[in-house]
Parts: C-alpha cells; sequence; structure tokens
C-alpha cells in the first residue's frame, strides 16, 4: 500500500501544479526526490558512545541504518584530523521518504513549542529546502528517558524544482506550515 501522502501527491497535487505553473509535460511537474537527516556531533571524536546514541536516535526516527560522516579536512582549531567520525546521516527515498514527510508535517512539527511555522527562506536557489531542529526530543518514536543529551539535526528536503518558486509550491500544497 503506497503512502497518503504519495497517493496526494499523485492525485492532486501534481495536477495543481501542472496547472499553477502552466506546464504540458507531467514529467516536469516537480517532485520530492529525497530527504536527507543529517546529524553533526561536535565531539564525536572524544566520545565514540555519542556517536552510537546519535546514530540509534535517526534509526528509530527514520526506520533505517545511519551512515557515519567523516571529516573531509583537517581544522587544527577543533583538534580535527581528516577522516575522523563526525556525524551521522540518513538519505531517505521512495515511500519511507513519504512516510518520514508525512509524520514531520503533522506530528513532529506541531509538537515544536510556540511554534508559528517554519521559515520560508530556507531554499537554496535551486528548490531545496533545509529545515534546522534544535532537539531530537519532538519525534514521538524517541523515549525521553533513554536519551544521554539533546541533539539537533538537519532536515534537507530535495526536489526536482528548477526553481525556489516551485520548490516552495510543492512544499506547500504538500501541507509544509510557512510562516506568513
Amino acid at each position: 500500500m503506497a503512502p497518503r501522502l504519495k497517493e496526494r501527491y499523485r492525485n492532486e497535487i501534481a495536477p495543481a501544479l501542472m496547472k499553477e505553473f502552466e506546464m504540458t509535460n507531467p514529467m516536469a511537474v516537480p517532485k520530492l526526490e529525497k530527504i536527507i537527516l543529517n546529524m553533526g556531533l561536535g565531539d564525536a571524536h572524544s566520545n565514540p558512545k555519542q556517536l552510537e546514541a546519535a546514530r540509534n536516535e535517526l534509526a528509530i526516527v527514520t526506520g533505517q541504518l545511519s551512515v557515519v560522516t567523516r571529516a573531509k579536512k583537517s581544522i587544527a582549531a577543533f583538534k580535527l584530523r581528516e577522516g575522523m567520525q563526525i556525524g551521522a546521516m540518513v538519505t531517505l527515498r521512495g515511500d519511507r521518504m513519504y512516510e518520514f514527510l508525512d509524520r514531520l508535517l503533522n506530528a513532529v512539527l506541531p509538537r515544536i513549542r510556540d511554534f508559528r511555522g517554519v521559515s520560508p527562506d530556507s531554499f537554496d536557489g535551486r528548490g531545496n529546502y533545509t529545515l534546522g531542529v534544535r532537539e531530537q526530543l519532538i519525534f514521538p518514536e524517541i523515549d525521553f528517558a533513554k536519551v544521554d543529551k539533546v541533539r539537533g539535526m538537519n532536515i534537507s528536503i530535495v526536489t526536482t524544482a528548477k526553481s525556489d518558486e516551485e520548490g516552495r509550491a510543492l512544499l506547500r500544497h504538500l501541507g509544509m506550515p510557512f510562516r506568513k
């Protein structure tokens, strides 16, 4: 069974976007490509248990194993050497991506205290959107008692949109609560 957000995209959102941007080719309609969750840990090289805890939390939230990210360059001021483990990331595609976005929009974002919507300015110029989350505790899957440290994460939503305007329209139709 296909996720409900995917069905809604096929039946309602894609035709609405075709009409809105006056497209004739249905393959030109912007769609979600992937969602990347990245958790950077500054002190992962000194405390490997924190990296393991972060990987477990990402696995609980996404239902998929995470990959360890490593430093590309050495930076002496941060006591960082090339190749050191500095974080974890997960790339979601297909049905898992739609399921995660549905949970993010309907269950997670409303749980943020004093939430007034997400910034409409976080697009990169090519229709991709990045959202920063300050704590992982807003996800209902994470057990509050088992968390040793509050960590933030970046959620990047990659689309096939050619401009920020198309990407914003796609996310607005999907239900992203943009600030007015």
